[in-house]
């Protein structure tokens, strides 16, 4: 069996978010989609390590901003590489906008959002799925949305080489392509752009 084919499946990028108790939190995803078009309902799977995971289990709601190919780095590091349970992730960031379901949406780096009120949960291990019904969706710009493929050739920097040092053993994530520089990777690791194990990396 060869793995992969998987990576021949189409992934695009997202940010998930969600409001608890006032405070306002986001993480990135990658699995995203329509289930029925009548009503209009909408599929995604998220980690339960995420901070923002717990948040749309307490309160059944949440917002997908689609990731267009005009976003910056910065965008995957505040919102994928840090946890919302250490940090305000919208401190100092103005690129958003508050939605009728009192959650920000993504107005830097997406093309659009969907709004979504959860009706049923599938545990899935690691993962949870929810299913949601729309509530609210709109059109931001129509710049293409972003794609893992497109995230690794122009978005996510390039690994720096220097010349006047040994070079360093890295890790791969199979997954999104994440680097992890060290000799050993830690059994307990988490890609902090995917949230997958580090049974997920390869050594380069």
């Amino acid at each position: 069996m060869n793995e992969k084919a998987m990576f021949q499946l189409t992934y695009g990028l997202y940010v998930l978010t969600a409001v608890k108790d006032g405070k306002q939190s986001g993480c990135i995803i990658n699995t995203a989609g329509q289930v029925t078009n009548s009503p209009n309902r909408i599929q995604i799977a998220v980690n339960k390590a995420n901070y923002t995971h717990d948040m749309i289990m307490e309160t059944g709601k949440f917002t997908v901003s689609m990731i267009n190919q005009k976003a910056n780095f910065d965008l995957f590091k505040r919102f994928g590489f840090q946890s919302g349970k250490d940090v305000d992730k919208f401190e100092g960031f103005d690129g958003f906008a508050l939605g009728e379901n009192g959650i920000n949406y993504i107005t830097e780096g997406c093309n659009s959002y969907i709004s979504a009120k959860v009706e049923q949960t599938l545990d899935l291990g690691t993962h949870t799925l929810f299913i949601a019904l729309v509530t609210d969706m709109d059109v931001l710009n129509d710049v293409p949305s972003t794609t893992y493929s497109y995230y690794q050739e122009n978005i996510k920097p390039k690994p720096q080489t220097n010349q006047n040092k040994s070079d360093k053993t890295t890790w791969v994530c199979k997954v999104c392509g994440y680097v992890y520089e060290g000799e050993e990777l830690p059994a307990d690791y988490i890609c902090p752009l995917c949230k997958h194990p580090a049974s997920d990396f390869e050594k380069q």
